[in-house]
C-alpha cells in the first residue's frame, strides 16, 4: 500500500496544479487519501449525491420512475448534456431523466431534478450519509464564475466524501442496512449503481484501464478543475474506489500542454496505477 501511496503522490507532484484524491482497496479495506478533507469545486461529481436523493424520494413515494419528465425551456441555458437541444414541452419518464443526469452529465435534467427535490433535500441527504465537507448550493451551477472564484461561491465537495457515498452505494446493492441508510431499497441502490456504470464520458478514470473493465462513476468539470469519482471492477468484482479532484488547473501548463488534457491524463495515470498494483 504504501508503494501505492507514494506512486499516486508522485504523479501528483508531478503537475502544477492541485490534485486531491481518495482511495480504498475494497478487498483489504485498507484507504488512503491526498487532501481527502479539503473542500473543492465539484463540479458535475453532485450528480452522484443528487442521483441518491431522487432514489430516495422515488422509495418514499414523493415521485415515480415512470412519471412524465417534461423539459422546460428555463432549464436548457447550458452547455452541457444533449436534452439543451430538445424542443421545450418534450416529455419521458423521470428515470430517463436521471440517466442522462448521469451518463452524459445532462444540466438540463440536473437543474430541473434539483429543484424538484430541493436544494435542502439534497444537502440534509449528503449530511445524513456522512458528507460532512459538502454542500449543494445551486441547482445550475453560475455561469460566469470566473478562475479566481472562491469555493464557497459554488457546490462544493472533498475527495473522501464522495468515497464514502460510493462505498455506500456499493454496499447497498446487497445489504439493506447500507440501502435504508441512503434512504432506499437494494433494488434502487442497484439502479443507481447501473447508471454510474452507463457513464459515457469515459476519457479520464477508464482511459488507460484494459477494454471492457466496467468502472462505474461521474466526472465534473469546472472553471479551473477536472474531476472524476468511481468504482472499479475487475470482472464482476468491485476492486477499487478512486476519487480525484484537480483544482487552479490554467488552461495552459508551462510547457505548452493544454490544462484539461495534463488533468484527464493525470486521472487515467492514478486509475492505471491503481489498477496494476491491485489487479495487474
Amino acid at each position: 500500500m504504501s508503494d501505492l501511496i507514494q506512486r499516486l503522490n508522485g504523479l501528483c507532484d508531478e503537475q502544477p496544479f492541485h490534485t486531491g484524491w481518495y482511495f480504498k482497496d475494497l478487498k483489504s479495506g485498507q484507504a488512503a487519501d491526498r487532501s481527502g478533507a479539503k473542500v473543492v469545486p465539484s463540479a458535475s461529481t453532485r450528480k452522484i449525491a443528487i442521483l441518491m436523493a431522487a432514489l430516495r424520494e422515488v422509495h418514499r413515494g414523493r415521485f415515480s420512475l415512470d412519471q412524465p419528465f417534461t423539459i422546460e425551456a428555463k432549464y436548457q441555458h447550458t452547455t452541457s448534456g444533449i436534452f439543451q437541444h430538445f424542443t421545450p414541452g418534450s416529455s419521458f419518464p423521470l428515470r430517463d431523466a436521471l440517466v442522462g443526469m448521469i451518463v452524459v452529465s445532462d444540466n438540463t435534467c440536473t437543474g430541473k431534478i434539483a429543484d424538484m427535490i430541493g436544494l435542502d433535500v439534497i444537502n440534509e441527504f449528503s449530511r445524513s450519509v456522512g458528507m460532512v465537507g459538502t454542500t449543494h448550493r445551486h441547482s445550475t451551477p453560475p455561469g460566469n464564475l470566473g478562475f479566481d472564484h472562491p469555493v464557497e461561491a459554488t457546490n462544493a465537495t472533498t475527495p473522501s466524501d464522495v468515497g464514502r457515498l460510493l462505498e455506500l452505494i456499493l454496499r447497498g446493492t446487497q445489504d439493506a442496512g447500507a440501502a435504508e441508510k441512503l434512504g432506499s431499497t437494494t433494488e434502487l441502490v442497484q439502479l443507481g449503481l447501473d447508471i454510474l456504470s452507463w457513464q459515457k464520458l469515459n476519457q479520464r478514470m477508464p482511459y488507460l484501464l484494459p477494454g471492457g473493465v466496467k468502472v462505474a462513476h461521474k466526472t465534473g468539470t469546472g472553471a479551473r478543475n477536472y474531476n472524476d469519482a468511481g468504482i472499479v471492477f475487475a470482472g464482476d468484482e468491485a476492486r477499487f474506489i478512486l476519487t480525484v479532484y484537480t483544482d487552479g488547473v490554467p488552461a495552459t501548463l508551462p510547457d505548452g500542454t493544454a490544462g484539461h488534457s495534463a488533468a484527464d491524463l493525470l486521472i487515467a495515470h492514478l486509475a492505471r496505477a491503481c489498477w496494476d498494483d491491485l489487479v495487474g
